[in-house]
């Protein structure tokens, strides 16, 4: 049903425009009644349920960073039967992000290209949503997703993020620093370890016993990689996020002329999988096992889920997933994930 809604009417909406469109509906499945109705049908089995970042996951498959800038469908993705929900990215300022259009489909390669820039309404309108968040029992994880600030020169990135950092933290489960993302200009060149560790440091201190967490690109090299993960690990920091989106435009099956009319932006979606994967699993051979790695970037089914997983993936994330699999994607996974009952047996 839905991949006939998305051929006749998605595919031929302005992609921006249909995700707020859809928002209102995933706020109204957050509504007390409707979100225990949605749960019953949703609901995780209790063996999926992931104990991590001293929390405890229902389900191993979440939504990454940049499906919900402002805390607004958080109560509604969970009862659609995600495990957490990382919103944001959020910044000390409020922003509007980069003119539009700024999202653009790959149909053929299930594949996203965003330049949005961190649209968001800023760190104190994200904590006042969180504080009343925080009143649902029934809520899921909550992960608070953290960037720069446009208007900010990368010399003062430090003191942007702690500003955030201070506002959100008591009221995240968790806390995720993104250097990572390609739309902000700058931004990327903060995962130089001489660069980020200081910031690093200095957002864990303000982030006080909340878990912190750094995401990465996709587009690191080897060494590169290597030395953020043992820098993480080195400042005591709760876990890694790898990956976010992608410049590289290598090996899409669309149009090149399509792709050329989106223009820059982060890739996201099926094409990511591999690298991710690759990232994930050279994140794993350098960090402790107790190191937490939460995994993005191609995850579109059980499969991929159960593949991070035994690469060492503590969770999994997705985004771009839910625009071609729709509402109920969060559900085929965790039904998938779930082991089967026993088969009773008839004398």
């Amino acid at each position: 049903m839905y991949r006939l809604l998305f051929r006749v009417v998605f595919s031929r909406m302005d992609p921006e425009r249909a995700h707020h469109l859809v928002m209102p509906i995933i706020r109204m499945l957050g509504v007390r009644p409707i979100a225990r109705a949605a749960r019953a049908f949703t609901c995780p089995a209790p063996e999926l349920a992931v104990h991590a970042l001293g929390l405890t996951f229902p389900s191993p498959f979440g939504v990454a960073a940049g499906f919900d800038k402002d805390a607004v469908g958080a109560l509604g993705l969970g009862a659609l039967g995600f495990g957490h929900v990382e919103i944001g990215t959020v910044t000390a300022i409020p922003q509007d992000g980069n003119p539009h259009p700024r999202l653009f489909r790959l149909i053929e390669d299930r594949a996203l290209i965003n330049r949005m820039g961190f649209n968001n309404r800023g760190a104190e309108a994200a904590a006042r949503r969180l504080r009343a968040l925080r009143r649902r029992p029934d809520r899921p994880v909550l992960g608070v997703n953290i960037g720069k600030s446009r208007v900010v020169d990368v010399a003062d990135a430090t003191a942007d993020y702690v500003r955030s950092a201070t506002l959100l933290a008591p009221l995240a489960d968790y806390l995720a620093v993104n250097v990572s993302s390609p739309n902000t200009p700058g931004l990327r060149t903060l995962q130089a370890v001489e660069t980020l560790a200081p910031l690093l440091s200095a957002v864990k201190d303000a982030a006080g016993a909340t878990p912190l967490l750094v995401k990465i690109a996709p587009d690191l090299d080897d060494e590169e990689i290597d030395a953020i993960a043992r820098m993480a690990v080195e400042l005591g920091l709760a876990g890694l996020i790898a990956t976010n989106t992608t410049i590289s435009r290598d090996g899409l099956r669309t149009d090149a002329a399509i792709v050329d009319a989106a223009g820059a932006g982060g890739l996201s979606g099926a094409p990511l999988k591999e690298r991710s994967l690759a990232v994930l699993r050279r994140v794993r051979a350098v960090v402790p096992e107790e190191f937490c790695i939460v995994s993005a970037g191609g995850v579109e089914t059980a499969t991929d889920v159960r593949e991070r997983i035994a690469a060492g993936a503590t969770l999994v994330q997705g985004y771009t997933g839910f625009i071609y699999q729709g509402p109920l994607w969060a559900r085929t996974i965790n039904r998938t994930l779930a082991p089967s009952p026993p088969h009773s047996v008839v004398e």
